[in-house]
């Protein structure tokens, strides 16, 4: 055989070998949609709003101003900011993220995980280091209601202290058109602060701390935070980002968490419609807008709501009163005499 009739072999040869296989896809990163991001954003500000009101009012606009204030949040928006947060929250637990990251090297197992927890969020706890990060989005959570709430009892108790000053018993002006604005004020989206959205951006891909501190946390957990677990890992497994955004959304509430705060509003409504002087407008805040949220916000985090300390101050004096009076006695009548006849 010729050299030339060799070449041609070997080049047929070498045409006829099939090509190497294509490099497998690199795994998708950790995202979440920016959308996500700006209602957690939001249920931020929210909470940082509400929790900076003062019960230091010395006259009927700073209560007024105060109203519009706490009014400012539509119940379903705040509670997908409150589910957001929570995800961003249990993405800074590096030992859940490892743990939801060992499913996505393989395309088919990272697909499957992900459709188990579209169908059914509570998956997510049997994945290594949920109960680590349920203990973080608890703790966020759990202090953001906590401040709202402490911060209502206070404007609360300066319902009664208010009283003493003459401004406060005028009646409010503008009651019919103060009542309007509350309910416009709570069916309008509110918006994040720039430096809080993109803060909140690098933590939920690791790129910045939250500075959030938790202990574990063994199940059951509430609903609220089981969503905001399943949230994350989807997030961790490339499938939370704005092109799978259908399918986080529907992991964003919790039905017990927007009935207590739509009744919140509504029990806000009923109280301003009778309230007339200034001091009941607070105690309107302080109770319906600041305290029954925060509560909303504990509950839904699976956090235990702490007995009012006014109102067992209030009791506990009570009791000692009680105690102090002399106890009342009753004296016996004589048996009646018989009468001989």
């Amino acid at each position: 055989m010729t050299l030339a009739a060799l070449t041609a072999a070997a080049l047929l040869a070498s045409c006829a070998q099939p090509p190497p296989p294509p490099a497998p896809a690199p795994p998708p990163s950790v995202s979440l949609s920016s959308k996500v991001i700006e209602q957690a954003s939001a249920y931020r500000a929210y909470v940082g709003r509400a929790s900076a009101i003062s019960p230091a009012f010395a006259n009927g606009q700073q209560v007024s101003d105060a109203v519009r204030t706490g009014a400012a949040y539509q119940p379903d928006q705040l509670l997908r900011g409150a589910i957001a947060y929570g995800a961003v929250a249990a993405l800074q637990d590096s030992t859940f993220v490892t743990g939801v990251r060992a499913y996505v090297g393989d395309a088919t197992q990272r697909q499957t995980i992900a459709y188990h927890i579209m169908r059914d969020p509570a998956y997510v706890v049997g994945i290594s280091g949920s109960a680590s990060a349920a203990g973080l989005v608890i703790a966020a959570l759990g202090d953001n209601g906590r401040k709202v709430l402490d911060q209502g009892r206070q404007v609360k108790q300066a319902a009664y202290d208010v009283q003493h000053s003459a401004w406060s018993k005028g009646e409010v002006a503008g009651r019919d058109a103060r009542l309007l604005q509350a309910k416009q004020l709570s069916m309008t989206p509110g918006l994040g602060e720039v430096e809080e959205t993109a803060r909140l951006q690098q933590a939920s891909v690791g790129a910045q701390s939250l500075a959030l501190t938790g202990t574990a946390v063994p199940p059951p957990y509430s609903p609220m935070v089981i969503r905001s677990l399943a949230v994350a890992a989807l997030a961790a497994l490339g499938y939370a980002d704005d092109a799978h955004l259908d399918h986080v959304a529907p992991l964003m509430t919790d039905p017990a968490s927007a009935t207590c705060l739509n009744m919140s509003k509504l029990n806000l409504y009923q109280c301003l419609a009778v309230s007339k002087p200034y001091y009941e407008d607070v105690f309107c805040l302080g109770q319906h807008v600041m305290e029954d949220t925060g509560a909303c916000l504990m509950k839904g985090a699976g956090v235990a709501v702490p007995p009012d300390p006014i109102i067992e101050a209030a009791k506990a004096r009570a009791a000692e009163a009680a105690a102090a009076r002399p106890a009342r006695t009753s004296a016996k009548r004589p048996p009646p005499r018989r009468v001989k006849r």
